[in-house]
C-alpha cells in the first residue's frame, strides 16, 4: 500500500458516479482510510503556511494531532463498520501496515514541527570541558513535562514551541532588555490556562437567565454532561476551546454551539476538531462546524444540526438531521431518522462553494440494493422556517425553553 495515497473517512469524498452504496465494506472501509492519511499528510506539509503569531500554527498542529487520534480510533473500531461475517477478513495483515502508517504520520509530525521551531537568536557552542557541578539547566528546557527526557527529545514534541540544546553559552551574557525583548517576540503562543473550571456545575446552578452563557475561555474543550431543560448558547470566547466537543446525558435542552465554530467565511471559523453526541432526548442541538468527524450515539426524539467532514450516526430513533456532509453520512442500527440540508444561516462560505452529500446516507446494516427503510429524507414543507432557526433559536422574548422546543417540533413525552 503507498501510504503517501491514503487519507480520513470524515474527509473523504466520492468521484461522480461512485457505486459506493453498494461496495464491499472491507473494500469502503480500505479506500477511506487512504483518503485519510493523505488529508492529514498535506495538513503536515501546510503547517509552514501558518503564521506563528497569535498561535495559529499550534492550533493546527492540535489539529492535526486530533486528525491522527481520530485516524487511530477509526480503525480500532472498524470491526463496527463491516459485517460480522466480515469482520475476522478484515483484522488481519492490514492492521499492522494501518499501525505503522499512523505512526510514520506520527513521525512526519515530530519532525516538520521540530524544523519549524523558532531558532535562538543567542550563540551557543558545545562545550569540550564538563560544566560545573552547580550549572542549572535552562528552565526554559525543561518545560514542566515532569520527565527525564532530553531536551532533543522535547524539540521532537508536536507541542513544544522553544529551541533545545544540551550545551551552554560561551560568550558574555546579553543584557537585560536585549534577552527579554527577544524572548517577548518569540513566545508568539497565547498563554493556556493555568486552571481548568467546572462549566458543569457553573450550568447546575440556579439562574435568573432563561440562557445560559458560559464562557468555557478556562477549557481545552467543551464537555456538556448532565442536564436538563437548560436553553445554552456558547459565546465567542469559547471558540479557544473548540479542541473537541461532547454532549452527553441531556434532557429537554436546547444547545447552540455554532457561534465559536461559525464565521463568515472560513478564515474567520474555528471549528471544532471532532464532535461527540451521546444519550441525548427531546433536545435541538445546533452543533455548529466540525472540521473532522461527528459521532452521534443514542440521540433519540430530537432535532440535531452540523456541518462536518464526516458524520456517523449510531443507534440513533426519530431524529431530524440538517447536514453539510463533505462524505456520504454514515448510519447503523437507526431507526425513524430523517436528513435534510443545512440552514443558510449556518453555512460559510466553504460550504456554499463545496458539494453538500446530506442526502447520500450509507445505512451499514442495510446491504440489499434498494433504499434503506431506515432513513428518509424531511419533505421541504416539513423542514424548519429560516425565521426559527434566526429568531427562535437564538430566545424570543418570554419564550422558554419547552416553548422553543415545541416550536421546533419536538413534543414533551
Amino acid at each position: 500500500m503507498d501510504t503517501l495515497t491514503m487519507t480520513c473517512p470524515w474527509a473523504y469524498k466520492l468521484p461522480p458516479g461512485s457505486q459506493m452504496s453498494t461496495m464491499d465494506p472491507k473494500e469502503r472501509f480500505y479506500r477511506q482510510f487512504q483518503t485519510s492519511v493523505t488529508s492529514l499528510q498535506e495538513q503536515i506539509s501546510q503547517l509552514g503556511s501558518f503564521a506563528a503569531i497569535g498561535g495559529e500554527r499550534q492550533d493546527a498542529i492540535e489539529n492535526v494531532l486530533a486528525g491522527i487520534s481520530r485516524l487511530s480510533n477509526e480503525v480500532a473500531d472498524a470491526s463496527d463498520f463491516v459485517p460480522a461475517y466480515d469482520q475476522r477478513t478484515y483484522s488481519q495483515a492490514p492492521y499492522t501496515n494501518t499501525i505503522q502508517t499512523i505512526k510514520s504520520l506520527t513521525d512526519q509530525l515530530n519532525t516538520v514541527t521540530a524544523q519549524l521551531a523558532p531558532r535562538s537568536r543567542f550563540q551557543f557552542k558545545k562545550r569540550t570541558t564538563s560544566p560545573p557541578a552547580d550549572t542549572k539547566p535552562d528552565a526554559r528546557h525543561m518545560l514542566s513535562s515532569g520527565t527525564d527526557a532530553p531536551a532533543s527529545t522535547i524539540a521532537a514534541s508536536p507541542l513544544t514551541t522553544e529551541p533545545s540544546t544540551t550545551s551552554q553559552p560561551t560568550t558574555s551574557p546579553t543584557p537585560p532588555d536585549a534577552a527579554a525583548a527577544a524572548l517577548k517576540e518569540d513566545d508568539t503562543v497565547a498563554p493556556l490556562p493555568t486552571h481548568f473550571k467546572n462549566y458543569n456545575e457553573e450550568l447546575s446552578r440556579p439562574s435568573p437567565s432563561s440562557i445560559r452563557k458560559p464562557s468555557f475561555s478556562a477549557a481545552r474543550d467543551i464537555a456538556i454532561t448532565d442536564h436538563t431543560g437548560l436553553h445554552i448558547i456558547l459565546p465567542p470566547s469559547a471558540a479557544r476551546a473548540t479542541t473537541a466537543g461532547r454532549l452527553t446525558g441531556l434532557r429537554r435542552c436546547i444547545v447552540d454551539m455554532s457561534v465559536p465554530t461559525l464565521g463568515k467565511s472560513a478564515s474567520a471559523a474555528n471549528p471544532f476538531a471532532s464532535l461527540a453526541l451521546r444519550d441525548v432526548e427531546g433536545c435541538l442541538i445546533v452543533a455548529g462546524r466540525v472540521s473532522g468527524a461527528t459521532h452521534i450515539t443514542g440521540v433519540r426524539n430530537s432535532v440535531v444540526v452540523v456541518a462536518a467532514g464526516q458524520v456517523r450516526i449510531h443507534e440513533c430513533r426519530n431524529v431530524d438531521f440538517y447536514l453539510w456532509c463533505g462524505s456520504h453520512p454514515i448510519i447503523e442500527d437507526c431507526v425513524g431518522v430523517r436528513f435534510a440540508p443545512i440552514p443558510e444561516v449556518y453555512m460559510t462560505d466553504q460550504e456554499e462553494r463545496e458539494k453538500n452529500l446530506w442526502d447520500q446516507v450509507d445505512d451499514f446494516k442495510w446491504l440489499k440494493a434498494e433504499q434503506s427503510p431506515n432513513w428518509t429524507v424531511v419533505p421541504e414543507e416539513e423542514r424548519l422556517k429560516d425565521e426559527i432557526w434566526r429568531e427562535a433559536v437564538p430566545g424570543r422574548p418570554g419564550a422558554g425553553t419547552e416553548d422553543i422546543l415545541k416550536e421546533v417540533g419536538i413534543a414533551k413525552a
